[in-house]
């Protein structure tokens, strides 16, 4: 009996067989299931003229409006890395990424894979850990040391920032495939943990495009990131994190420095500050300034001024806060920077109003 072999089969095969040889699936039947279930709704977008691109999995995949969700299916079956870690190693990692707001949306399974994959560096002043300009290879989580964040521009290159024994740095490279957009140098010696990018990209990518579905809408509805293209409010939701804050819990704190940036997603929030023109006290009393509700947003002003906390922030209620790092507010938020710095004008008349003076505002430390 003679068997005729369709036309097609043996391409379609050859396609499906370099593809499980380039990325070895731990899921051989999961990974041709959604191969050929992309390849057929490739192919009848084509016909149907939607101008998308066939399945190809050549380069590696950007996370875009049009094409995150579509791309990032290729991740789920590669194989898992693991680097063995002392007890020790995992305490001190675990403790590393406690704040990182990256992984803040992962479950307990998603966390687990990343810190099994992380991997110590140690690092020694002067150290370049990663070049402007360089391909991303991958993120990093600060365990302790001094990292200048500098930035050339017109042959000159700049200090721009600064990581201070905690924080990370690295992501933008690996979200959205471009080149690194900074160098960062060791001042003294250090010890990092990196997330290769294969894996940052299996779990991490695959959680923002949940997080896109789940705060899409609502960023789009902050009156102060309407300004933004929707590319840049979708960069801005991969870098947020959410904390949820009980009734009576402070949020921020008047004096403390400053590392985060809030938009209201849920609940009240009241803004207290303590004033230097009351009488000693009186000063140790707190007064209600404000109040922020869904969408609006607090924790610029010392972001904007390079200046302590002016105020204190408490939870009425339960809150939910969406919160982005000082190194994303300063990298994304540029474009808003002239509707924050107007604020200010706003506070300090309120300040005045209230206190007869603004100077807790411009100098808030004492």
């Amino acid at each position: 009996m003679s068997i005729e072999i369709p036309p097609g089969l043996t391409e379609l095969l050859q396609g499906y067989t370099v593809e499980v040889l380039r990325h070895r699936p731990a899921d051989l039947v999961g990974f041709a299931a959604e191969y050929f279930t992309r390849l057929r709704d490739a192919r009848e977008r084509e016909a149907a003229g939607g101008g998308r691109r066939v399945v190809s999995f050549d380069g590696e995949p950007m996370q875009t409006e049009s094409n995150g969700e579509e791309d990032l299916f290729i991740f789920t079956f590669l194989l898992k890395v693991v680097h063995p870690k002392t007890d020790e190693q995992r305490c001190r990692l675990q403790e590393a990424c406690k704040d990182i707001l990256l992984f803040r949306n992962l479950d307990q399974e998603q966390l687990s894979q990343v810190l099994d994959a992380m991997f110590e560096r140690k690092v020694k002043p002067q150290e370049h850990v990663i070049d402007q300009g360089d391909d991303g290879d991958n993120f990093y989580v600060i365990e302790w040391g001094l990292y200048d964040i500098v930035v050339a521009k017109d042959n000159q290159a700049r200090c721009v920032g600064r990581y201070d024994n905690h924080g990370s740095f690295g992501e933008l490279a690996l979200l959205y495939n471009t080149p690194r957009a900074a160098t960062i140098v060791a001042t003294t010696e250090g010890a990092l943990w990196g997330l290769d990018r294969v894996t940052f990209k299996r779990i991490i990518l695959k959680n923002n495009a949940k997080k896109r579905k789940t705060y899409e809408l609502f960023i789009e509805s902050v009156p102060l990131l309407k300004s933004l293209e929707a590319s840049e409010r979708m960069k801005i939701v991969d870098v947020i994190g959410e904390k949820v804050y009980q009734d009576g819990e402070r949020i921020i704190a008047q004096g403390d420095k400053a590392d985060s940036f809030y938009i209201v997603e849920s609940g009240e929030v009241k803004i207290m500050i303590k004033s230097k023109t009351m009488t000693s006290k009186e000063a140790n009393q707190e007064v209600e300034i404000a109040r922020c509700r869904r969408g609006q947003y607090f924790g610029e002003l010392a972001l904007v001024t390079n200046k302590p906390r002016a105020a204190s922030a408490y939870a009425v209620g339960e809150v939910k806060c969406l919160v982005m790092d000082v190194q994303a507010f300063e990298r994304l938020l540029g474009p808003c920077m002239n509707i924050m710095k107007r604020n200010i004008t706003h506070y300090e008349e309120q300040l005045v109003a209230m206190f007869g003076s603004s100077m807790d505002l411009l100098d808030p430390g004492n």
